[in-house]
């Protein structure tokens, strides 16, 4: 498939074990936690208003990767609690689970991060966010009508990721 960049999107990386449709909402943020996309598909229970809810995610992760960092026990320099690292730097976290979902994360090296919420028992989905990345890529990034920073409004985006986010 070729779209606005000339390029072609990678084929779907491997579905991982126990297909079917496990996903219940994802997030995109950018750099400075401005929700750039959220999408829900299987969320049963909804408690915050959707600008708290975005808040609250980003707040969690800032918290988690900042807490990764300082207990990383090859690391000399732990830095400040709170500190923000850049992207590859230092210890990171990739998932976490609880017995109602699983959450997993991939952070670009421009600060983009893609945050998908899941069933507890789906597998790494490190590969799955990466097709999404490129998913982002080729129908966002590259299409000359969208404005970095801004909501993403993209329909072909949404209608494949949709098509692949059923799988995962």
């Amino acid at each position: 498939m070729q779209f606005f960049g000339g390029s072609e999107v990678s084929p779907s990386p491997p579905i991982p074990s126990g297909a079917g449709n496990r996903a219940h909402m994802m997030y995109v943020f950018n750099r400075n936690g401005v929700c750039l996309l959220y999408r829900e598909w299987n969320r049963p229970l909804r408690t915050l208003s959707s600008q708290q809810d975005h808040k609250l995610m980003f707040g969690l992760l800032f918290s988690l990767k900042s807490f990764t960092a300082k207990m990383d026990p090859s690391s000399v320099e732990k830095g400040n609690l709170g500190v923000p690292q850049l992207p590859g730097q230092g210890c990171s976290f990739h998932s976490f689970s609880t017995n109602t979902y699983k959450l997993s994360l991939m952070e670009t090296p421009s600060g983009i991060k893609i945050i998908l919420v899941t069933s507890p028992k789906t597998g790494d989905l490190r590969e799955s966010l990466k097709h999404i990345y490129s998913l982002y890529v080729e129908y966002v990034v590259k299409n000359p009508l969208y404005s970095p920073g801004t909501q993403i409004r993209c329909e072909l985006f949404n209608t494949a990721l949709d098509q692949y986010v059923k799988n995962v």
